[in-house]
């Protein structure tokens, strides 16, 4: 089995207050982008990475990894406005002649993924054109339309995760429809459902934190941590 990832890294995280990309926010002394990256880089199945940047970071960025003997794996691509753009810009710079080529699309503020998920995940998107991980909703969810409060069935709901695992050619198709009638979605997988397609959950795992907030630093420092002791 064998796949090819895109890695988005173009946000700035405002909500994080570092001042520019938190992708540089270091994590026990490498970036956090760098932990990310290295999921993929340690995974055999995996065959190149995308990493989806924002042109002001381009030199950076570039500094950054020519540290890395597998930097040669890593392929830098400029990002759009909004994060689908960015999506559909990293689908465009794959040169795949298999339109069933597996083709991940992940967070990079999301280090923490396991190798054991990523193939998982790549088994199942293989047989059922689109696949994401997500996790059982453990708080009760409240729905509020104007002044009525619903209680929601906590046993249907999944929080999304990434990455999100698709057939190039569906994912592809998805984007580019999107495009033409300017819908956005909420992630790759809601453009795929909009295709009418089936989209397939693998159970992720609650440690596959996306890093938003300083609070969310202070955590993955914690799992580092305790990672360094198993």
């Amino acid at each position: 089995m064998k796949y090819n990832v895109i890695v988005l890294a173009a946000g700035q995280g405002k909500r994080m207050n570092f001042g520019k990309n938190k992708q540089f926010i270091p994590l026990q002394e490498e970036p956090l982008i760098v932990h990310t990256i290295k999921n993929f880089v340690k995974d055999p199945w995996c065959q190149k990475i995308y990493l989806v940047i924002n042109p002001i970071d381009r030199i950076e960025m570039k500094k950054l990894f020519q540290s890395y003997d597998w930097s040669h794996r890593l392929q830098l691509v400029d990002g759009g406005n909004e994060r689908q753009e960015s999506g559909y810009k990293g689908i465009l710079a794959i040169k795949e002649e298999d339109d069933e080529f597996v083709v991940m699309i992940h967070d990079g503020a999301r280090p923490f993924v396991s190798t054991k998920l990523l193939h998982e995940l790549a088994h199942t998107a293989s047989h059922s054109k689109a696949a994401l991980l997500a996790v059982p909703v453990t708080d009760t969810i409240k729905q509020k339309t104007g002044g009525s409060i619903q209680t929601l069935d906590r046993s249907t709901l999944w929080a999304a995760q990434t990455p999100q695992a698709f057939q190039y050619r569906v994912i592809k198709q998805a984007h580019q429809k999107a495009l033409e009638e300017q819908y956005i979605g909420t992630d790759d997988a809601s453009l795929v459902e909009a295709l009418g397609e089936t989209v397939k959950i693998v159970q992720g795992s609650y440690e596959n934190v996306k890093l938003t907030t300083p609070e969310d630093i202070a955590r993955a420092e914690t799992i580092l941590q305790e990672k360094g002791e198993e």
